[in-house]
């Protein structure tokens, strides 16, 4: 026996309203991408904007101080770090394999097949720097869009409101609000870790004199953002480099990879991360590893941000604590 089933017109336009704004997303996803960039962005430098408000300086003048500040300030150091960069990351390439070889004989390991996977390392981080960088209207189309929602974001508020109602609109600029707030401090406390992590690998490798000591602090500093993982993933390259010269020297390299990771989780991450409870570990790999599938490396940068987005909307939606309160 057949049941009749009928479908409202109003579910016909719905579902093609959908499948429309799917597709229209699908679209226009190389702007979406430029400006939820744009927002991260925005979280990351406006507490900056309202400390120099306080001195009464206006917040357009602000924003344009910051840039300047913070883009002369990256020239210089990628300026000047490159040229050894590009020759110690050649160069590492070229003797890691052999040096691994060499100190672990018995591991079967294709060291051609890896040569030839690492020998591109300095030409790519080359080639990307420049590319971010000479792409001038990629680069200025963020800075234009983020510039604009931070002198356009009280204006902006009142019109989401006026737009969405009073009850619906405050609700929405709520939860925007928190957005901001957890996502700028992860942000701003991710960069900072970064950067301590670094900088203290790559003194501490100076100081004993471990042979590519700006390679190995650039790759230790880049893998903090993989929890567990990345910290023992960089100490790698590092401990083979001390086992060509001895293994108490490689002993050495280990002890100061220890040290780095023991400052970091008892005194950089309490200091840096106390107002942004990060994601657990295994939610940041596996949302690394989907947004490196799904999205390549720009997958991989926004996966993070783009989980901390979602918990934040899902947890104003249900109604329970935000874990970054």
């Amino acid at each position: 026996m057949f049941r009749k089933i009928e479908i409202s017109i109003q579910t016909i336009l719905f579902a093609a309203a959908f499948l429309g704004g799917a597709w229209l997303l699908f679209q226009i996803k190389d702007i979406l991408f430029l400006v939820f960039l744009s927002f991260i962005l925005m979280t990351a430098i406006y507490p900056m904007v309202l400390w120099l408000e306080k001195f009464k300086i206006p917040r357009a003048i602000s924003t344009v101080v910051i840039y300047f500040v913070v883009l002369g300030t990256l020239a210089l150091v990628i300026g000047s770090s490159i040229p050894a960069l590009v020759t110690q990351s050649t160069t590492l390439a070229v003797t890691l394999p052999a040096t691994a070889a060499r100190v672990l004989p018995y591991w079967n390991i294709d060291f051609q097949t890896l040569t030839g996977q690492i020998a591109p390392l300095s030409a790519n981080v080359l080639s990307v720097t420049l590319g971010i960088f000479s792409n001038i209207f990629t680069t200025f189309t963020v800075l234009i869009i983020t510039f604009y929602l931070i002198v356009e974001r009280r204006r902006a508020e009142a019109t989401l409101v006026e737009f969405l109602g009073a009850s619906i609109g405050k609700k929405v600029t709520g939860i925007l609000r928190a957005i901001e707030g957890r996502l700028g401090a992860w942000v701003r406390g991710e960069l900072l870790l970064m950067t301590f992590i670094g900088v203290l690998t790559y003194i501490g490798l100076t100081l004993l004199h471990v042979e590519f000591a700006l390679p190995l602090a650039l790759i230790a500093g880049l893998l903090e953002i993989v929890p567990m993982i990345g910290p023992i993933i960089s100490a790698v390259p590092a401990v083979l480099v001390g086992l060509s010269v001895s293994p108490l020297f490689a002993l050495s390299v280990v002890a100061l990879y220890i040290i780095v990771q023991q400052l970091e989780n008892n005194i950089f991450v309490p200091i840096v991360m106390k107002k942004s409870v990060g994601l657990s570990p295994l939610v940041t790999i596996l949302a690394l590893m989907v947004g490196a599938r799904l999205g390549g490396i720009a997958g991989a940068i926004l996966a993070v941000p783009l989980v901390l987005v979602l918990q934040v909307v899902l947890t104003a939606l249900l109604g329970t604590k935000n874990p970054a309160a």
